[in-house]
């Protein structure tokens, strides 16, 4: 099969043109608007920032002294792209970093915290310029809320229960008198803690029985309270270990509102080899795809185990780790996690959005890994220059998704084959958003054909579609660093309705995100 090929007109239609013998796939589908299902949380489209590498020191804090633009020393580029994509909620400070963190280390003045080594992350000196008030600043400034990770694997609930009155309490008690004199007179909302990360590896190498112990013990000396009704959030399972799941669920769901889940892509299955970010071909773009794409599976098993002692769906399944895991850029130190982010990354999070859309009943919070510089990042940043990753634009793409209404989307698309892997071509999810309007996501996991789709719109009253598509040439095409974005959104063109239905031409390896009023 020959490619098809697609020619964007400047900020303008995508146009599409069919090379000889170029095959389109075809695929119908149905739209029930009338049988709404739960909210889309806006936390799915939530952001992970660890002190990792330069994901934090240059990519969010460059000092108030810098010749970088910032406020009080946050990088005002990253902050405004950030705002642009209404980031919700962002977790600090890690990750494996959580766990050996203390919190005391990161307040007061900056020329007299302690410098500690990044055990880790490659020994890095951890400086703690960038602590508890720099955090709250920067989040403030993006208009998110914070997630704050509780150090459980080295510490004690003591510990916990300071740093949770230093930052919350309004009253005249000496921790809030502390927060004060380093400068924050009214206590901040942490609207959502967790408990630990990785219990089960890097934050104390647990089983689930013990940590479920520790998981109650820190529960009882953290206090809620009216004015800060905070979500609790246990660590949870790594990848598809159920067991964890259900020994936590049995003996602790009471004492938590939320269980975490991880899980990342990787080309190859292999940590050892991951793969490569860029310059890869078509059966690593299709390993990469069918590897996400279990994470349907991975949800839908956990929440079954979930759904044992919480029928109600009280308990919230949080996949607050995610994203694609490459071999490092040849040059970059290994264990600051530095990669690109190609055109296979912007569909890739597509293709979760969808699959989280798809479970939102459970699923009310994600946060992929990492914000910036470290993983699946959405900006990549050097010296006073950023780009803007595929990545980013399709959660900008997704904005008009959060807080939506999910509505059912019967389609089964066609398969394309690669090597020993048969996929999808596409999937995809929908949405009455809080503007009225319905919404569609396609994800285009097919590297070479277009796919012209047909949906029933059943009852549904609109008579105008409108969207935007990303796509490009390459699979491995990106943006640049301080150039002018290459793979971002342009208007898109090939939709219309007509009798009732919604006819599409889903271009190969592409995003597409439209709005029928």
């Amino acid at each position: 099969m020959k490619r098809i090929l697609t020619a964007f007109a400047a900020g303008a239609a995508l146009l599409m043109a069919s090379a000889a013998g170029a095959e389109t796939l075809s695929a119908t589908g149905s739209l029930h608007a009338d049988q709404p299902g739960p909210q889309i949380s806006r936390y799915i489209y939530g952001q992970f920032s660890e002190h990792l590498g330069r994901g934090i020191y240059d990519g969010v804090w460059v000092g108030e002294d810098s010749k970088i633009p910032n406020v009080r020393g946050i990088r005002t580029d990253v902050v405004t792209a950030l705002k642009a994509i209404h980031v919700p909620i962002i977790r600090w400070p890690g990750g494996c970093f959580a766990d050996e963190y203390h919190w005391r280390d990161g307040i007061g003045p900056r020329d007299q915290r302690p410098v500690r080594k990044n055990n880790w992350w490659a020994g890095s000196d951890e400086t703690n310029a960038f602590g508890t008030h720099e955090f709250m600043d920067f989040v403030g400034q993006v208009g998110a809320d914070p997630y704050i990770s509780i150090n459980v694997g080295s510490s004690n609930p003591t510990e916990m229960r300071e740093w949770i009155e230093y930052m919350t309490s309004s009253g005249d008690d000496t921790l809030a008198q502390e927060r004060r004199k380093n400068g924050q007179d009214k206590p901040w909302k942490t609207p959502v803690i967790g408990f630990g990360n990785e219990a089960w590896g890097c934050g104390g190498e647990m089983t689930p029985e013990f940590y479920s112990n520790e998981l109650r013990r820190y529960s009882g000396f953290y206090h809620r309270s009216a004015d800060n009704p905070t979500i609790r959030v246990a660590s949870g399972a790594n990848s598809g270990d159920t067991h964890w799941t259900d020994v936590v669920m049995k003996n602790a769901a009471k004492q938590i509102d939320a269980l975490s889940l991880h899980y990342y892509t990787l080309p190859t299955g292999k940590w050892d080899k991951k793969g490569a970010s860029t310059g890869f071909d078509a059966q690593a773009w299709a390993d990469t795809f069918a590897g996400t794409l279990k994470m349907d599976k991975l949800i839908t098993d956990h929440s079954a185990v979930m759904d044992t002692y919480d029928p109600k769906k009280r308990v919230g399944l949080f996949v607050d780790e995610w994203g694609t895991w490459y071999d490092v850029e040849p040059g970059t130190n290994p264990g600051h996690l530095y990669q690109l982010n190609t055109l296979r990354d912007g569909v890739l999070a597509a293709v979760n959005f969808n699959i989280f859309h798809h479970h939102a009943d459970r699923v009310r919070l994600t946060a992929i890994a990492q914000t910036i510089n470290v993983l699946q990042a959405m900006i990549l940043t050097e010296g006073d220059k950023i780009a803007l990753t595929p990545t980013y634009y399709a959660y900008q793409m997704y904005v008009p998704f959060q807080d939506a209404t999910e509505l059912p989307l019967d389609i089964t698309a066609p398969t394309f084959t690669q090597g020993d892997k048969t996929l999808p071509a596409f999937n995809a999810s929908a949405a009455r958003g809080k503007d009225g309007k319905v919404y569609i996501g396609l994800a285009g996991m097919d590297p070479k054909d277009a796919v012209s789709l047909t949906i029933d719109l059943g009852g549904l009253k609109v008579s105008k579609v409108s969207g935007q598509v990303m796509t490009a040439d390459k699979m491995d095409a990106m943006n640049a660093i301080g150039q002018p974005a290459t793979v971002k959104p342009v208007d898109f063109r090939g939709a219309k309705i007509a009798g009732g239905k919604l006819t599409i031409t889903l271009p190969a390896k592409s995003v597409v995100v439209l709005a029928l009023q």
